[in-house]
């Protein structure tokens, strides 16, 4: 049992000497801390010679008394001064939050974060991209292996089932651009000229990325809820398990509908959106029908059709390379897949958006305007 030493008071240098002996630990502790707060002096200097055992609480209650009073530890072992030193260095302030860094240093480190992560995806994604090209580059010389079941599978779901709704955005946004052209050009008496904005916007840039856009947020978020569902379902390592490749019966099926789907749906949504300018037309300026159809066969050149069906297979290609590619990252739980869905459908607007204008540069300088 730690004691204090039954002997008259000693004082050394203006110090008074408390000697202790026993345990220092938890279950001996409670009678020397009564006696040593009982010690009135200022200044103490304790003798721990006859102390056999210390634990972390004897360490503490020493460290405690030295941080309140004038105290001075003598006669400890090495060991007794490592562990009341350690205490020591434990006992400082506790935060539950660090200190927020200042604002600056903060938009640096996101900037930067945000910089690495999408360098980071972009390089997976490339690298997803050519194992597709490398899994249809197989499909090519066997082509067996291919399933036609899924492709014409996906081919309805992706084309067949989204004509009502591209076709009816279609037809609105047409009408509003062709309502819009109206107007401003009406100031310089030139309001006819709207047919030709219709036409040509149609097929150049409005019916290929309206479509594109709508393929994305339906089609794009689908691949990667389907494929990230069976991520955490473990049924993609499953058909690994027995020999099935998922690139071959997940992935390359979607990207070949898409793609052969595109070029379709954005003819169909450029001829909708014509059809909605020229009912516009004709309830607000009286043009005829035959006379609008006839003005549009004039005004819109065929490298507008043309840059529409070039661009439409690229952008639904990107689409379904990118649905299948955030799909195959989910992983953990399922909250992980909404957070992938979400951004399956920004990369590739994104992406679309970026390579839309590539195009547009691209088809300007070889004279195609």
């Amino acid at each position: 049992m730690a004691t204090m030493a039954d002997s008259p008071d000693e004082y050394q240098d203006g110090r008074r000497i408390v000697r202790l002996s026993g345990n220092l630990t938890l279950s001996r502790i409670r009678s020397v801390t009564r006696q040593l707060e009982d010690a009135t002096d200022d200044k103490l200097r304790i003798d721990l010679t006859g102390v056999e055992r210390m634990d972390t609480v004897g360490a503490w209650t020493l460290h405690k008394l030295a941080r309140d009073r004038d105290v001075e530890i003598v006669g400890a072992d090495a060991d007794q001064l490592a562990l009341i030193d350690n205490v020591a260095a434990a006992d400082r302030p506790a935060k539950l939050r660090p200190d927020a860094p200042p604002p600056f240093l903060r938009v640096v480190a996101m900037t930067g974060d945000a910089t690495l992560t999408a360098g980071r995806t972009l390089v997976s994604l490339v690298a997803f991209l050519g194992a597709t090209m490398i899994t249809a580059g197989k499909v090519i010389a066997r082509p067996r292996k291919l399933r036609w079941h899924a492709v014409t599978n996906q081919f309805e779901i992706v084309g067949v089932h989204a004509l009502a709704i591209i076709g009816l955005m279609s037809f609105l946004v047409g009408i509003v651009i062709a309502q819009q052209g109206v107007v401003q050009l009406r100031q310089f008496g030139a309001e006819v000229y709207a047919v030709n904005l219709v036409g040509r916007i149609s097929f150049r840039e409005l019916g290929v990325l309206m479509t594109a856009i709508m393929v994305a947020g339906r089609s794009g978020s689908a691949f990667a809820a389907e494929i990230g569902s069976m991520k955490l379902a473990e049924e993609i390592d499953a058909m690994r398990t027995i020999g099935v490749s998922p690139m071959e019966a997940l992935v390359l099926p979607r990207v070949i509908a898409v793609t052969l789907v595109m070029p379709l749906l954005a003819f169909y949504a450029s001829m909708m959106a014509i059809f909605g300018g020229g009912v516009l037309m004709w309830a607000q300026l009286d043009l005829q029908p035959m006379v609008f159809i006839q003005t549009i066969r004039e005004v819109t050149p065929m490298n507008d059709v043309l840059i529409c069906l070039i661009k439409a297979p690229i952008f639904g290609m990107l689409i379904a390379i990118c649905g299948c590619f955030q799909g195959m990252q989910v992983k953990g739980n399922a909250e992980e897949v909404g957070f992938r869905t979400t951004a399956a459908v920004v990369q590739a607007i994104f992406l679309v958006i970026v390579l839309d204008a590539f195009f547009a540069v691209f088809f300007s300088s070889i004279g195609w305007i």
